[in-house]
């Protein structure tokens, strides 16, 4: 089997696969941040996290704390969504960069000490924290899923003032991802089936 058909093979979750839940904050809800895509994103992590739950596999929330804004940690906005608030996650990460990787504590060091290696990493922002969250687990040799439903993104603006629709950026994320062999870019669907396998 070459690396194409193992990446291309219908999908099997470990065990131990770790849920990632990044930056599901208030502070996104901001009106700064505009136009997003994938209404049904919170609904479809509330779906993971169930099926997480029910097989016993570890969740992980991600929390990001900005120097200002409205995710920085003495605004509403650093609160979790409440259906990721009411978790009792395996690990807690606080991070003020993009990937979940530079955060305390430190996500690698937890996953090799566990011997974990597939990571369903969901969230927001698609192109952004998830992306980058996604192309550095694929460096690190971790098996990355990104259910692209499961998570969203922002219409931004271009050095050429040209503003990029939510959906193209959140495309454009999972062409790249699929197409390097960064992650595994799936749908909710086909992660819950394997889960439920």
């Amino acid at each position: 089997m070459t690396n194409t058909d193992a990446f291309d093979a219908p999908l099997t979750l470990d065990s131990d696969a770790v849920l990632l839940l990044i930056d599901v904050q208030k502070g996104f809800e901001a009106p700064q941040y505009g136009p997003r895509d994938n209404p049904q994103a919170e609904q479809r992590m509330a779906e993971l996290i169930a099926a997480w739950q029910a097989t016993g596999r570890p969740i992980v929330t991600v929390q990001h704390a900005s120097a200002s804004g409205p995710l920085a940690k003495d605004d509403p906005g650093y609160a979790l969504k409440d259906f990721v608030a009411e978790l009792t996650p395996e690990l807690h990460i606080t991070k003020t960069v993009n990937s979940a990787f530079y955060g305390t504590p430190d996500l690698h060091a937890w996953l090799q000490e566990r011997g974990a290696r597939q990571i369903v990493i969901t969230g927001i922002i698609t192109n952004v924290c998830n992306e980058t969250t996604a192309r550095m687990a694929g460096n690190l040799g971790y098996d990355a899923i990104f259910p692209t439903d499961a998570m969203h993104s922002f219409d931004m603006t271009g050095p050429d003032g040209t503003t990029v629709p939510a959906a193209e950026l959140a495309r454009a994320t999972a062409t790249t991802l699929h197409a390097m062999r960064f992650a595994k870019v799936v749908t909710t669907d086909k992660v819950l089936a394997a889960a439920k396998a």
